[in-house]
């Protein structure tokens, strides 16, 4: 009928105060941060392992550049690695406690489970920091860039041998050791432009990719420290929930599951 308009019933309407899944304004817009940021992250390793597998046969070997341990002489490949991301995957269970004791009103319970993450956080910032410094001061023997813009790496500290990265132990006498080094190099230490360890392309990838994620564990941490301010303050009971922990802790989880891929990526395979 002309001029006649339907009904609806209030009761069934969607107001927009939240969605038919039950899941807050601030929930969705965090997620589809975290979409978006994986995107960016994907696009980074993707870009990694065309590029590696382009230099393939070139291409150093992280159990022979990452093998320093604090206070430890000697070689322990990954193994410093392998304990920042013990430390950062058991923030992100001590994060989920702190979400699970908000879920239950308990301050106090929250207020100690984050404390921890923040400290887990921390503790593989500046992990990450000791392992940036060794990477750019590099070994005590250096490397040797050949002419031709190859790495030469010296095994031992009486250069009887060397190591061409990505390639197997190459043994050379002192004399075929001078010809090949004529017109070349030294080097220590890797950068943006040079790299003791091999192709310059590795540590550019090494300090964007762990650079970028360091960023975000970073910002994590900040975030982390205000909610945590504002839980002994005691905004959140005032409000009637911790729903501000619960996000923060996505936010969390995914710097830490990034971490993994990155870790297996960059550092395993």
């Amino acid at each position: 009928m002309a001029g006649h308009s339907p009904t609806v019933d209030s009761k069934t309407l969607w107001g927009g105060g939240f969605s038919p899944f039950n899941v807050s304004y601030g929930k969705i817009m965090m997620w589809f941060f975290l979409v978006s940021d994986a995107f960016t992250f994907s696009g980074l390793l993707i870009s990694y392992g065309f590029m590696r597998h382009s230099f393939a046969e070139s291409w150093p070997v992280a159990e022979r550049v990452f093998t320093h341990f604090p206070f430890m002489h000697g070689d322990h490949p990954l193994l410093y690695v392998a304990l920042m991301t013990f430390i950062l995957i058991m923030s992100s269970v001590t994060m989920v406690l702190a979400v699970e004791a908000g879920h239950r009103m308990d301050k106090k319970n929250v207020i100690k489970w984050m404390a921890w993450t923040i400290v887990g956080g921390l503790v593989f910032v500046g992990s990450q920091a000791w392992e940036w410094y060794h990477f750019i001061h590099g070994t005590e023997l250096g490397a040797f860039q050949l002419v031709d813009g190859t790495i030469v790496q010296w095994v031992d500290a009486a250069k009887e041998s060397l190591y061409l990265p990505g390639k197997e132990l190459v043994m050379i006498s002192g004399a075929e050791a001078t010809a090949m080094m004529k017109g070349g190099v030294e080097v220590y230490g890797a950068n943006l432009t040079v790299n003791e360890y091999g192709l310059p392309l590795f540590g550019d990838f090494f300090f964007f990719i762990t650079g970028f994620h360091g960023t975000h564990v970073f910002s994590g941490v900040v975030l982390n420290f205000v909610i945590f301010v504002n839980v002994l303050k005691g905004t959140y009971e005032k409000r009637g929930h911790y729903e501000m922990v619960e996000k923060v802790g996505l936010y969390w989880h995914f710097v830490d599951l990034v971490w993994v891929f990155v870790f297996t990526f960059f550092y395993l395979v």
